[in-house]
């Protein structure tokens, strides 16, 4: 396994805590994995991406240019990071902030309503563990309990009383990602 990805969105959408828990998953399944962070000086509202790669060798580069996965979660991240996508690469992406379709052909794109989804959950705050149950159902490459395992691990037993509704959007993500 060589998966590179890509999380972007603005600050306050939880895209980089999406990467960390993707390589978190990864470290704690025993992969190699990188995690790189960039993000403006605002804290929120500002633009925020990290490149993440999980990887069985050593990884040479944390950062992505090329991405097997781009996770855009609002309209100027899809614009300015879908020419990452590789060809035959996959684009997640939030339709409930991004009413353009994507402009590539050669791409599998997959429109996600993580707005709606985490809202019917009761937490516009789980936004992004949705798409992180997405994106690993359409990658295949992590299960819900390796994302909750990683969840535990990056939170810790402070935040345990949030698990619930977390494991409760990332099973939804992981389902509308089934179709």
């Amino acid at each position: 396994m060589n998966l590179q990805m890509i999380f972007a969105g603005f600050g306050g959408q939880g895209v980089l805590l999406m990467g960390q828990l993707i390589a978190y998953a990864g470290m704690l399944s025993g992969k190699e994995v990188s995690w790189m962070p960039a993000y403006g000086p605002e804290m929120r509202g500002g633009s925020a991406n990290c490149s993440v790669v999980v990887s069985d060798e050593p990884v040479g580069s944390p950062k992505v240019e090329d991405a097997d996965v781009v996770v855009a979660m609002n309209k100027p991240s899809m614009a300015a990071f879908e020419k990452s996508v590789v060809p035959g690469g996959l684009l997640i992406y939030n339709s409930s902030l991004i009413d353009d379709k994507p402009k590539r052909a050669d791409i599998r794109a997959v429109p996600v309503p993580v707005s709606e989804i985490s809202s019917e959950l009761g937490s516009p705050k789980v936004a992004n563990m949705v798409m992180l149950g997405a994106v690993a159902k359409l990658t295949g490459a992590f299960s819900a309990e390796e994302l909750v395992d990683a969840l535990r691990h990056k939170l810790g037993s402070a935040k345990e009383g949030m698990m619930q509704m977390n494991r409760e959007a990332i099973d939804r993500g992981m389902a509308v990602a089934e179709g």
